[in-house]
C-alpha cells in the first residue's frame, strides 16, 4: 500500500475524515459488537433504527432546525429530488419558480418543467454561470421557489440567501453543513450526501412538514415525501451503508465545534486559496469576486500552454482531483469540510513554485 500523502479536492464524492474511514471499515465486519456486518443487517433492527434516528437527530441539531422539522434519507441523489420537488409542492395547475445558476439548477428545472409551468425568474446563463442574480423578483402565486446554494461546476454561491413569499426550496447538496443557516426560512433544505456529510448513495431531506403534502396531487406512494417522513425513512430499503457513514461524519462535525467551526475552517482554506490566484500574475479566477463559492474555487492559468507542466507539478506533489469541469476548464480545487488546510497550503506552494520558474 502507497504511504504518499494524497491531498484529495475531489467534487465529489469526496474527502471524508479519516475517522470515518476507520470506524466506518470496522462497521464492515462488525458493527458495535453485534457480530453482524453493517452491510448485512436488516434495516428494521434495533442498531440500524437507532444509527437512522441518531442521523436525522444530528442533521437537525447541526442546523439548528426547528422541532417540527422532519428528516428523510433516500436513495436516488439530488438528482431524483429535481423531480420529487415538482411533484410534492406543485399544484396541477399550479407553476414554480427557478433560479438557473448553473448545471445542476438547469437539470432541476428540466425535471419540474416536466411536472407543470416552470418560470425562470433569475439566471447567470448569459456569462457561463460566472456570477449570482440579484435583485429578482418571485411571484407571488407561484407554489414554491427554487435555487441551488453552490454551484460546484462554476464556482459560485450564493452568500445571502433570496427572501422569498413563497415557500423556498434548496438543493444545498454541495455546501450543506458547510456554515450556518436559517432553516426556518426554508420550506425544504435538500442534497446528496456525497460532498460534506457522506459517501454516494444517501441523500437527506429536511422539511416543513406544514408546508408539505398541499399540491393535491396524486403520486405514488414512493415518490411522496409525506410517506416517506410518516415512515421514518423506513417506507423501502434506505441505503443503510450510505446513511451510516453519514451519521459518523455529523458526529464527526458535532465533535468539531459543529457548523460555526466548519465555516470559520472554510473561509480560511478560502482566503488562502484564492490570495495566490489573486497574487500570482499566471493564475485569474473565472467568476465575480463577491460571488466565489468557498467550498468549490474555479481558475485557469491566464496562459492555457503551461497548463501540461503545471499539471506535472501538481501530481508530483499527490495532489488529486483539481483539472476543472470541461463547462469551464482550468482547475477546481473542490475544498469540502474534511479537507485540512495543510493541502490547500501544498497547492498554494505549487503556484508559488510554478509561478516563480514560468513567470
Amino acid at each position: 500500500m502507497s504511504s504518499t500523502k494524497v491531498h484529495n479536492f475531489s467534487a465529489g464524492p469526496c474527502i471524508l475524515p479519516k475517522e470515518v474511514f476507520e470506524k466506518a471499515s470496522q462497521a464492515v465486519l462488525d458493527l458495535e459488537g453485534s457480530g453482524l456486518s453493517i452491510l448485512e443487517m436488516s434495516h428494521r433492527s434495533k442498531p440500524f433504527e437507532a444509527v437512522m434516528a441518531k442521523a436525522q437527530g444530528l442533521v437537525k441539531e447541526l442546523l439548528g432546525a426547528p422541532d417540527n422539522y422532519e428528516v428523510v434519507f433516500l436513495g436516488g441523489g439530488a438528482s431524483l429530488g429535481f423531480h420529487l420537488i415538482p411533484l410534492n409542492y406543485m399544484r396541477p395547475n399550479g407553476k414554480a419558480a427557478y433560479a438557473n445558476t448553473g448545471e445542476w439548477a438547469g437539470r432541476a428545472i428540466k425535471e419540474s418543467a416536466r411536472v407543470g409551468e416552470t418560470l425562470v425568474v433569475a439566471s447567470s446563463e448569459d456569462k457561463n454561470f460566472s456570477y449570482i442574480p440579484k435583485g429578482f423578483e418571485i411571484p407571488n402565486d407561484a407554489d414554491y421557489f427554487h435555487f441551488t446554494s453552490n454551484n460546484t461546476i462554476f464556482g459560485t454561491q450564493f452568500k445571502a440567501f433570496p427572501k422569498s413569499p413563497v415557500p423556498m426550496i434548496c438543493d444545498m447538496s454541495s455546501d450543506i453543513f458547510s456554515r450556518p443557516v436559517n432553516v426556518k426560512d426554508f420550506a425544504l433544505i435538500y442534497g446528496g450526501a456525497q460532498k460534506n456529510m457522506g459517501p454516494a448513495g444517501a441523500t437527506v431531506y429536511l422539511m416543513d412538514p406544514e408546508r408539505l403534502g398541499k399540491s393535491d396531487r396524486k403520486i405514488s406512494p414512493v415518490l411522496d415525501l409525506k410517506n416517506h417522513a410518516a415512515k421514518g425513512s423506513m417506507y423501502n430499503t434506505p441505503p443503510v451503508y450510505a446513511v451510516y457513514v453519514s451519521m459518523l461524519t455529523l458526529q464527526w462535525m458535532k465533535d468539531q465545534g459543529g457548523v460555526v467551526e466548519m465555516e470559520r475552517r472554510n473561509a480560511a482554506k478560502a482566503k488562502l486559496l484564492y490570495d495566490a490566484v489573486d497574487r500570482l500574475p499566471l493564475f485569474q479566477g473565472t467568476t465575480a469576486v463577491e460571488d466565489r463559492s468557498v467550498m468549490n474555487p474555479t481558475f485557469v492559468m491566464k496562459d492555457a500552454a503551461l497548463e501540461p507542466a503545471f499539471d506535472e507539478l501538481w501530481k508530483a506533489a499527490g495532489i488529486n482531483g483539481i483539472r476543472g469541469h470541461r463547462s469551464v476548464g482550468g482547475y477546481r480545487a473542490s475544498m469540502y469540510n474534511a479537507l485540512p488546510i495543510e493541502s490547500v497550503q501544498v497547492l498554494v506552494d505549487v503556484m508559488d513554485e510554478f509561478a516563480k520558474k514560468r513567470g
